[in-house]
């Protein structure tokens, strides 16, 4: 017996529908990748704030090439600066993605996301000369503490109820605190041992180590959902499968070793 015509009907749509949610993308489909100099997540040659494709390299970058690799997914890797610039263009900019992002409750609903990519933690560093000691983040209220625009961290201290100084980069924050210009400077460990060591400063002190945060491959809200799945499930993979990228650096392996599938 045949099925009535408006079942055929529906049945007709909901396959439809189901194609549409996953339809094959583009032929010559490609995403512009966009991150910072984040080392060791991310980095150029000589840790310069410019590269192109396999310049680009760090732990953070390694999965990223692995997924987009599993994939199937073509890709252009840019390494630039300032932060706030890249992180606002792949915002307004259809095509683009950005990694390593924190995921914060700013930004939950602005991207689309995949990972986690790798783990920092979070820190307060005091210069060698100041003795800060805090055992919370509302012991910081009142000091000047110096954080990157447009950066997880600045967005967390923020929640916090926090007023962070926000510099366009890294290397300012760290001119800053020791010019005594900062009480603090807010950033990432290990990033900030990389930074240090490059520009001679020795001696910086954890005032307060206060939060463990996961980076990710952030993409523009227009990103075909079909693209997003593929690079999940290929990070899933390769998280299922103890995959280190780290294997240039097996000391920085601990960055990725508390990754989970999501």
């Amino acid at each position: 017996m045949g099925l009535p015509r408006k079942a055929i009907l529906l049945l007709s749509v909901l396959l439809a529908l189901s194609g549409a949610a996953h339809a094959e993308l583009p032929k010559n489909y490609q995403i512009i990748l966009q991150t910072d100099n984040f080392p060791p997540f991310n980095m150029g040659p000589a840790h310069k704030n410019f590269a192109r494709g396999d310049e680009v390299q760090g732990i953070a970058t390694d999965t990223v090439r692995e997924i987009f690799k599993r994939a199937g997914i073509g890709y252009n890797l840019t390494l630039r600066s300032p932060w706030d610039r890249i992180y606002n263009q792949t915002l307004t900019d259809t095509g683009h993605g950005l990694f390593s992002v924190t995921r914060t409750a700013q930004n939950e609903g602005l991207f689309k996301w995949v990972g986690p990519l790798a783990r920092y933690e979070s820190v307060l560093l005091a210069a060698a000369d100041k003795h800060i000691d805090l055992n919370s983040l509302a012991q910081a209220q009142g000091l000047e503490i110096g954080a990157q625009k447009s950066s997880g961290i600045s967005q967390y201290l923020e929640q916090q109820g926090l007023r962070p100084i926000d510099s366009l980069s890294e290397d300012e924050n760290l001119r800053k605190l020791l010019s005594g210009r900062l009480d603090l400077w807010a950033t990432a460990d290990p990033v900030w041992r990389y930074q240090a060591k490059e520009q001679g400063a020795e001696g910086l002190k954890p005032a307060l180590s206060y939060r463990a945060e996961d980076l990710y491959l952030a993409l523009h809200k227009d990103t075909p959902d079909e693209a997003v799945e593929r690079l999940q499930s290929a990070l899933n993979d390769v998280i299922g499968e103890g995959y280190a990228g780290c294997s240039k650096t097996p000391d920085l392996c601990y960055l990725i070793r508390d990754r989970k599938v999501p």
